[in-house]
């Protein structure tokens, strides 16, 4: 799965951890975010990630 950066403040989602501060298990892709999720750090929309290339 692919980890996703946030264009703003650089926080890195990395599906292998999810989010559990914002109830998001490990293993849910970015993809499979809900529309409501926000950057933990910077609270913008996923629109403003950029997919992390390797």
């Amino acid at each position: 799965m692919d980890k996703y950066v946030c264009l703003p403040c650089d926080y890195v989602y990395d599906p292998e951890l999810g989010d559990p501060d914002n109830d998001v298990p490990p293993g849910t892709s970015f993809e499979d975010l809900s529309d409501e999720w926000l950057c933990p750090v910077c609270f913008v929309d996923k629109d403003q990630f950029e997919k992390v290339e390797e």
